[in-house]
């Protein structure tokens, strides 16, 4: 059963979210919160599996909301993003604070419903309508502050003694299939379209990605596609 916590200033949103999950076999609405700061302390207390959360709301906001409960290692709670707002700051603010997936309201009922399912599941996601303008956006922002961060490093290091080098994962520490299995991650594909892809079973693809979350240290698939953008693995203009 899939805990569900609604996060919104708008009751009638709440409500209509509630009453499509709620019909669901599967989920239960377990709270309503109108603002960040009351998202936060029933996420704590009632320990949902997703969070339904929008962006702008009084108090506090959805993306510090987020960093929050992500942050959280009490919780193991999912944010799935659900606003009205097309591709602007407070996105991949979200995106950057560990929201598990991002979707527009006015999406169709069975979309949602998907949405929060496979956030649930640990495999996030992401609107297909806009997945490759999000990744492709994200780049340039990555790209951007990639080239500042390069030359304050540079800078620091003239300044200071050699220190010993980052242990952080690297491309290089994945295998040839998580690679593959990456890369048809930022396509939006599915566990079984990509097997399809690759011509091998759903449960062998769970086996790669598993293995793929792990060594990078991501949440799920919607930050594991965010990480291979900043590694370089990923080119959304490729």
């Amino acid at each position: 059963m899939i805990r569900l916590l609604i996060a919104d200033d708008q009751a009638i949103v709440r409500a209509g979210v509630a009453v499509i999950a709620g019909a669901e076999p599967d989920m239960i609405v377990v709270g309503e919160a109108s603002d960040g700061i009351e998202a936060v302390r029933m996420a704590r207390a009632l320990r949902p599996d997703v969070v339904c959360m929008d962006i702008r709301m009084p108090n506090m906001d959805g993306i510090a909301a987020t960093r929050e409960i992500v942050a959280d290692s009490a919780l193991s709670t999912e944010v799935l993003i659900v606003t009205t707002f097309d591709l602007d700051d407070d996105i991949f603010a979200a995106l950057e604070a560990g929201a598990a997936g991002f979707l527009l309201k006015g999406a169709e009922e069975t979309i949602l419903l998907g949405a929060i399912r496979s956030v649930a599941a640990g495999e996030g996601t992401l609107d297909q309508q806009l997945t490759l303008r999000v990744l492709r956006e994200f780049s340039q922002r990555v790209s951007q502050h990639g080239a500042h961060a390069n030359a304050d490093a540079k800078s620091a290091r003239s300044s200071q003694p050699h220190t010993s080098t980052s242990r952080e994962p690297t491309p290089h520490t994945l295998t040839a299939r998580e690679l593959d299995v990456l890369g048809l991650l930022a396509e939006g594909l599915s566990n079984v379209e990509i097997g399809e892809r690759l011509f091998i079973e759903p449960t062998t693809v769970k086996y790669h990605l598993a293995g793929l979350l792990q060594k990078i240290d991501a949440r799920d698939r919607l930050q594991a596609v965010l990480w291979g953008i900043r590694s370089g693995v990923i080119d959304p203009f490729g």
